[in-house]
């Protein structure tokens, strides 16, 4: 079956309403391309987990599976306990943030945090969260983030550095030139950091208008880079698994296909 056919099977389940008894084989078809549709999605989050499995500060994806049950099966007593009614889906995804490895780097402008918490940096769209430490002075003489973000202070202003100084960074988030204090980092953390959407580049915006931040106790170590939580052979273990299920699933799909045209050639042989 070519990708195509696939993928239309997948948005169109084959339906045959002139055929008597295509109930079992129709929902053998739908199991399996609901299946493979949320095999799909998982493909796509693990290999973007795998992609990113060097970036620092990145955090995994992970999927949370569940069942659809259509609403003619809730009103049928009957089919209350068939499973041939119920279609496996990704209900949602969810974002890791457990602690990531810290990776010594040996450049002072790099800053990872040990413990729960965030860097706080501004983009045009507001207030976004990192725990990407990976960070630069720009022309201006501003903390910034890779992406040129500014990195806040605890005065919810950027931090201003001489690019021809040293800086040291204290665990607390101190920023210090010559001995002298230049800032200090705005670490802060979440009570429900789920509520926190992806947003490109290892950042976070706030999706819930109700979350607030509050400050984070967390341990700045500097030198030091927080590399992504993502173990690459076990995601790459797991993509395979999940790409022979999609196989299999196609496999059943169309033998589906094929139960259900031979149904409908028995009838047609019947009626005539």
């Amino acid at each position: 079956m070519a990708t195509s056919d696939i993928e239309d099977s997948i948005r169109s389940p084959p339906r045959y309403a002139n055929c008597e008894s295509p109930g079992a084989m129709d929902a053998l078809a739908t199991t399996a391309a609901s299946g493979m549709r949320a095999r799909m999605e998982s493909l796509d989050m693990l290999a973007n987990n795998l992609a990113n499995s060097s970036a620092a500060g990145f955090k995994a994806d992970r999927e949370f599976y569940s069942t659809y049950v259509a609403a003619e099966a809730l009103d049928s007593n009957e089919a209350a306990g068939d499973l041939s009614a119920q279609s496996p889906v990704v209900e949602r995804r969810w974002t890791d943030f457990s602690q990531g490895a810290l990776t010594p780097t040996n450049n002072a402008l790099d800053l990872a945090l040990e413990g729960e918490g965030f860097f706080v940096a501004q983009s045009p769209s507001g207030a976004v969260y990192t725990r990407s430490g990976d960070f630069h002075i720009d022309s201006q003489g501003l903390l910034t983030t890779r992406n040129g973000e500014a990195v806040e202070g605890s005065d919810d202003n950027p931090i201003h550095l001489d690019p021809a100084q040293p800086v040291e960074v204290s665990t607390s988030g101190q920023v210090l030139q010559n001995g002298v204090p230049a800032g200090q980092l705005k670490l802060v953390q979440f009570a429900a950091p789920q509520a926190l959407s992806k947003r490109g580049n290892n950042s976070f915006q706030l999706s819930a208008a109700d979350l607030t931040p509050v400050p984070s106790s967390a341990t700045v170590r500097q030198g030091n880079v927080e590399a992504a939580n993502v173990q690459p052979a076990e995601t790459a273990v797991r993509l395979v698994g999940v790409m022979r299920q999609f196989e299999m699933l196609q496999k059943a799909m169309s033998l589906g296909n094929q139960m259900n045209q031979q149904a409908i050639q028995n009838v047609a042989k019947a009626s005539g």
